[in-house]
């Protein structure tokens, strides 16, 4: 008979997720997640993906936070956009992450 080894937690399940502000050319802030932060910015640079960042010309990473799996990024993801202007430049400034 052979033995099985015990599976592992699947590929996604071991992914850290990245929840991430840009700024855009308009001074506009856009908010994301991905598993790949230097991939996705270029992707937004290079307008593949987002169609506001394709129209407002995404300029730099202005705030990003690790976290451990894509539920709990999506779910942060989701309070950070629901927040004012304002409250997201305090976190960015509280991270000291340079606007």
């Amino acid at each position: 008979m052979v033995q099985v080894p015990q599976l592992c937690r699947s590929d996604e399940q071991n992914k850290m997720y990245f929840v991430y502000i840009l700024k855009c050319a308009d001074s506009s802030l856009y908010t994301g997640i991905t598993t790949n932060l230097v991939r996705r910015f270029q992707e937004h640079k290079n307008k593949i993906g987002s169609h506001y960042t394709t129209a407002k010309k995404a300029v730099k990473i202005v705030y990003s936070e690790k976290k451990r799996n894509r539920s709990t990024a999506s779910k942060r993801e989701t309070e950070i956009k629901s927040w004012t202007r304002q409250k997201k430049i305090d976190l960015i400034e509280s991270a000291n992450f340079k606007m």
